[in-house]
């Protein structure tokens, strides 16, 4: 493809395709056997698109997205006539995920699509709400080294942390050695009443503790709380993946995600630095998170 200046913009019109199809290589192996997802966001609406309620699309199919496809979504769309005889079957499913002149979410069935699937990653989202992004780093921080030094769940699950800011806050991964039962995810992964042995209920009441900021498990958004939630865990749920571009309720690009190390996290100017990321800058520097992409402790 020719030199683009403007990654969200490559030939005139906004088209979120480009930038993705840039990124989707470094994700092959991350993002492996899992079917990706896109939220397409209009005013006051948006749509989903996902394995489930259509043909499935995974990372190594945006292969097909070439020059010649994106200069035809510049002028053209999908519906008029002769543009599908431009194009290959699996261009024309891209084209339907991935929508031209709309901002875009992406997303992936973090443990596949079909309900009931063994685990081999488990997600916890640090949901910040109207809470600062500093406290969802330090709380981030917290939970990671109360995740590490947890003996009774070191010895249950072998597994290699992932850290990822999404944009706006924080994900934390537990990449699992060996796929686990969901049932064992229900019994120590999950939340709610009569959950015990839930880990994930011990190390919010611990971080709580720890930085003195409300911070509790669940899925049910509290204010000035952040949530622990783990609940995109199971098959059939749906995560962000690096590099998504994070789009804001009024439709706007306002982040970027990204891996991060276990010292990054330790910066406490981390928060303006991930802010200034940009598509750009993310395509300048993709051979530096080589490193903390790999799935292999």
């Amino acid at each position: 493809m020719e030199k683009i200046k403007e990654v969200l913009k490559p030939y005139g019109s906004f088209d979120v395709l480009y930038y993705y199809s840039k990124i989707a290589g470094k994700l092959e192996k991350f993002l492996a056997g899992r079917e990706i997802a896109t939220k397409t966001v209009l005013k006051n609406f948006f749509f989903l698109k996902r394995g489930s309620n259509s043909k499935p699309l995974f990372i190594k199919d945006l292969r097909c997205v070439n020059e010649k496809m994106l200069k035809l979504r510049a002028g053209h769309g999908l519906s008029e006539p002769n543009v599908r005889k431009l194009l290959t079957d699996k261009q024309i499913l891209v084209w339907q995920y991935f929508v031209p002149r709309k901002p875009i979410h992406f997303f992936y069935a973090t443990n596949g699509e079909k309900p009931g699937r063994a685990i081999n990653r488990i997600f916890i989202d640090i949901d910040r709400q109207d809470c600062s992004s500093e406290d969802a780093r330090k709380v981030a921080l917290s939970l990671l080294g109360k995740i590490k030094k947890d003996k009774e769940f070191n010895k249950m699950f072998k597994f290699k942390i992932f850290l990822m800011w999404t944009g706006s806050s924080f994900h934390i991964y537990l990449l699992l050695n060996k796929k686990i039962n969901p049932v064992l995810y229900k019994k120590y992964l999950s939340y709610g009443k009569k959950k015990e042995e839930s880990f994930i209920m011990k190390w919010a009441f611990l971080v709580s503790k720890e930085t003195g900021l409300k911070v509790k498990a669940g899925h049910e958004r509290e204010k000035k709380a952040i949530v622990l939630d783990s609940s995109n865990t199971p098959s059939g749920k749906l995560a962000r993946p690096p590099f998504s571009l994070h789009v804001s309720k009024k439709g706007e690009i306002d982040g970027v995600a990204v891996p991060l190390s276990e010292n990054e996290l330790k910066d406490k100017t981390l928060i303006s630095k991930l802010k200034k990321l940009t598509p750009e800058i993310i395509l300048r520097n993709l051979g530096r998170y080589n490193k903390l992409l790999s799935t292999k402790k």
